[in-house]
């Protein structure tokens, strides 16, 4: 056989080699050990990370059409953190999103919406989480937002973050100890932090809990080192006093401050 046909047939069976791993990779699951047959299957993952946004920094950067529930609202109802959602997870790291499910499929009833909106302020925000992370849970609407709500109210808010007035300045370490404080079985491993945006904004906290609600450690999913390494994260106020909405302990000879500048976040 010449020279150049074995040549040729090495680098055709090399081709085919590398076509053949490749493929395998694609298919491998985000970051987790799983057989892809495995991923995104209603009741198969490892823990929640329940994510808790500050609502204010979604305010102040959202590039929103028309009304909002959350940021817009006439009757001077205003957010400090709202549930984002209840994510279940795959340790070491990935999650399933969007999984299939029988029946009605991932139908959200008007009623259990309207239930949700004092701690998620948006119809398409409750909508989306059961859709894309709910069906996951293995639970139907109803459960799987009765366990949210569960695991949300387990969570105490320290006291300067309920409704604050004015622009707070903080980094990840102290936030999270400030939370460890009100929560005593909050520990260190079991939070995290993102920021992002202009000023490093606080985006969300993030606390994990294993698939019957208890308190557990969050995995590589939650590593502080990618979700914020800021040193400071700027937390824009809960309200600003300002002509129509100064809290009625301020003194009346206050220098009025800038209103909260509406914002925009992806769900």
């Amino acid at each position: 056989m010449e020279l150049r046909t074995v040549i040729r047939n090495g680098l055709l069976a090399l081709a085919v080699v590398v076509t053949v791993t490749s493929a395998a990779v694609a298919q491998r699951p985000y970051g987790s050990g799983r057989q892809a047959n495995e991923r995104n299957v209603a009741g198969q993952f490892d823990y929640y990370a329940l994510v808790m946004s500050w609502s204010p920094s979604y305010c102040a950067g959202a590039r929103r059409e028309g009304y909002d529930p959350q940021c817009d609202r006439q009757d001077g109802k205003r957010y400090s953190f709202v549930m984002h959602g209840l994510w279940p997870q795959y340790s070491p790291r990935g999650w399933p999103q969007d999984c299939p499910v029988r029946g009605r499929g991932a139908f959200v009833p008007r009623p259990l919406i309207n239930s949700m909106l004092d701690i998620m302020p948006s119809d398409r925000l409750v909508i989306h989480e059961y859709r894309k992370h709910g069906t996951c849970s293995g639970l139907e609407p109803g459960p799987y937002y009765d366990l949210a709500r569960k695991l949300f109210q387990a969570v105490r808010i320290p006291e300067q973050y309920t409704n604050p007035f004015e622009t707070t300045f903080v980094s990840p370490r102290e936030l999270m100890a400030d939370f460890s404080k009100v929560n005593p079985w909050l520990k260190p491993n079991m939070i995290a932090v993102d920021c992002g945006g202009p000023g490093n904004r606080l985006s969300e906290i993030r606390i994990c809990f294993s698939k019957e609600g208890q308190p557990t450690a969050c995995s590589r999913n939650e590593d502080q080192r990618k979700l914020c390494t800021a040193e400071k994260m700027y937390m824009p106020p809960v309200r600003a006093t300002n002509v129509g909405d100064v809290p009625a302990k301020d003194p009346s000879n206050q220098t009025p401050r800038p209103r909260l500048i509406p914002n925009a976040r992806n769900l």
